[in-house]
């Protein structure tokens, strides 16, 4: 059996150490705070800065995994090639994770060196710099740092009143210690869909069914599979996909998202992990979760096919207020629900909009996938966090 060193130890996180264990894996959970998910159900855990390169270093000697596994941007990521080095395999591999992790290398990859579609983007490192880039790309844009997730320090400029005011808010939004941003030309979309990208070490890549969202402030707030796409559409996307996660190398489970538009699919962004929208796999929708799909994938154990099985859908429990012990109720009313499941993340702080949880509803694939969206939002709200 393999050790894995899981950087990173939210939700997401959890989810993976309890697939793995499933099959007898040991796990070592990593993040910056005391008693974060995937802590609660490893085998053991740290609590780090992993940003600082030698308490990295320190960690990874003293646990000589077989794996590492990212589940967040803030890790100083460049001392993953080293890692690989000394005959650790880095999940998907120590380029992927470092592309990925920087939104300008991840760009610059797709868009120039693959020539994928993306949305137009400058760089800026300055507020002069930025307000030059608004300028060029036009207004409306979207702006982003370079190094965030959760939508983090992410915001739509409308007019050039919001250029100071969208800066600031990047720049305080970033993680790690990168303060650059980029601006992108804002994409008049109908849809954003992720395509969940499987890739093996020795057989040949899959996909799920492709997932539709909707966003709030960057972050997630529904999600449901599978997602209203056409055929040509679905099969550009998957081209695009491919082709950017095999120039990345390794294997495992992408969140690869997309735009789509009346003039075709855009490339939007990507993680080499599962994804905060794929937790609608937990719904059993498919033959096996986006957890276990990354977990098979890294252990070169085989995945014969990924098959859909319902619909389902997803929704946020979102949390309010700060607080430092956080409870809930109404468990018992949404337990009643039929078709309906929940998970409680166990994060022991709540601050505005942090999820906090994830409502689930499942129902047969002839069921209209609004209906079964609308039933999970109803669902979330069930659930009521107090502080």
């Amino acid at each position: 059996m393999s050790k894995i060193l899981l950087l990173g130890s939210g939700e997401l996180g959890k989810e993976f150490v309890i697939a793995a264990q499933r099959i007898g894996q040991t796990i070592i959970a990593v993040d910056s705070y005391k008693n974060a998910p995937a802590m609660q159900v490893a085998d053991a855990n740290e609590v780090i800065n992993m940003l600082d390169g030698v308490e990295l270093d320190r960690i990874v000697a003293k646990h000589k995994p077989d794996f590492i596994v990212p589940e967040i941007e803030a890790i100083r990521t460049e001392r993953f090639y080293d890692y690989e080095a000394q005959g650790i395999v880095v999940v998907p591999s120590a380029k992927a994770a470092n592309f990925t992790m920087n939104r300008r290398a991840i760009r610059d990859l797709a868009a120039k060196e693959l020539g994928l579609k993306t949305a137009n983007y400058k760089y800026a490192k300055s507020l002069n710099e930025f307000t030059i880039a608004v300028n060029e790309i036009g207004i409306p844009c979207v702006v982003k740092p370079l190094m965030s997730s959760s939508g983090k320090g992410q915001s739509v400029i409308k007019s050039s009143s919001n250029i100071d005011a969208a800066w600031l808010y990047a720049t305080e939004g970033s993680r790690g210690d990168i303060e650059e941003v980029i601006v992108e030309e804002f994409i008049k979309f109908n849809s954003e869909i992720t395509l969940l990208t499987v890739v093996q070490n020795n057989n040949p890549t899959l996909f799920c069914a492709p997932i539709g969202h909707r966003q709030e402030r960057g972050d997630y707030q529904e999600s449901w599979q599978p997602a209203n796409i056409n055929s040509n559409d679905l099969e550009e996307a998957k081209d695009m996909a491919r082709k950017v996660t095999e120039s990345l190398g390794g294997a495992g489970l992408y969140g690869v998202e997309f735009f789509l538009t009346d003039t075709g699919v855009y490339f939007s962004e990507l993680s080499p992990r599962p994804h905060d929208t794929g937790m609608v796999t937990l719904a059993n929708t498919q033959n096996f979760n986006q957890f276990e799909l990354h977990l098979r994938a890294i252990l070169s154990l085989s995945i014969p096919e990924i098959t859909l099985e319902k619909s389902g859908a997803s929704a946020v429990i979102l949390a309010s207020k700060n607080s430092k012990n956080p409870t809930y109720t109404g468990l018992e009313d949404i337990a009643a629900l039929s078709k309906t499941d929940f998970k409680i993340f166990g994060k022991p702080t709540s601050r505005p909009f942090r999820r906090m949880g994830v409502a689930l509803v499942h129902d047969s694939l002839n069921v209209d996938i609004d209906t079964v969206t609308e039933k999970a939002k109803l669902a979330a709200n069930y659930v009521k966090i107090h502080y």
